[in-house]
């Protein structure tokens, strides 16, 4: 599931005229960026949510074969990304799926990380698997951190008034039933993953490489200029 409804309100004036996902970094847009790493990590299909510039949206993936999209449609209502989700539960297969947002991406290190998620995800011990970056190997994320790890890889808030090393990089994997009884009111994952870390079932994936958070235009430059740094 790749979350990309958003009205990306922060990277106005671009965002005027298309959707944020389809905003180009280094020649590619944000939306290739996360479809290509789930055709590396060979995932087959992948269901995009469309609200803000849909038809421009449905145009650009009309021609995508690896993964196959289905779109999901929120023209007539913003879903949040729980309720966006849950709301294209009827599309997605299999009883855990991979959620990624649609304006961050990262330069892997030595292997796919989405892979290597693929390979650790326990749903016996999981209500929900986090990809998060260290602020130390991020470009673009001015933010005080989400996460702090546990030994074991269990998750924690971030308190108020603290700083904690790691941000959500825009990448889980959660189980269909998690979203059983969500009803079709928008929502929050954030609220899922609180009720992960009550039961002590929120677990996090710390990523190898560089995670690029692209929220502004001035972070557009920023990315760019770590993309051709890293390809020296």
């Amino acid at each position: 599931m790749v979350l990309a409804a958003g009205l990306g309100t922060r990277m106005r004036p671009i965002t005027d005229t298309r959707p944020k996902p389809l905003v180009e970094v280094g020649g590619r847009t944000l939306l290739d960026y996360g479809l290509d790493q789930l055709e590396k990590a060979g995932v087959p299909r992948a269901v995009v949510n469309v609200h803000h510039h849909a038809d421009q949206m449905e145009a650009y993936l009309r021609d995508r074969r690896a993964p196959v999209v289905t779109i999901s449609d929120e023209r007539e209502r913003l879903m949040d990304s729980g309720g966006g989700v849950a709301k294209a539960l009827p599309l997605l297969n299999g009883d855990a799926f991979l959620i990624l947002n649609a304006d961050t991406f990262w330069i892997d290190g030595a292997s796919s990380n989405l892979e290597r998620m693929i390979a650790f995800w326990d749903p016996t011990r999981m209500d929900a698997l986090l990809l998060v970056a260290a602020l130390t190997a991020s470009v673009g994320y001015d933010g005080a951190g989400d996460f702090s790890f546990a030994t074991d890889g269990r998750l924690a808030r971030r308190g108020e008034r603290q700083v904690t090393p790691f941000a959500y990089a825009g990448a889980a994997i959660m189980p269909r039933a998690a979203f059983d009884g969500a009803g079709d009111e928008p929502f929050s994952l954030n609220r899922l993953w609180n009720k992960a870390i009550e039961r002590e079932r929120l677990f996090g994936w710390r990523l190898d490489g560089l995670w690029l958070h692209v929220g502004t235009p001035r972070a557009v430059a920023e990315a760019e200029e770590a993309i051709m740094a890293s390809a020296i």
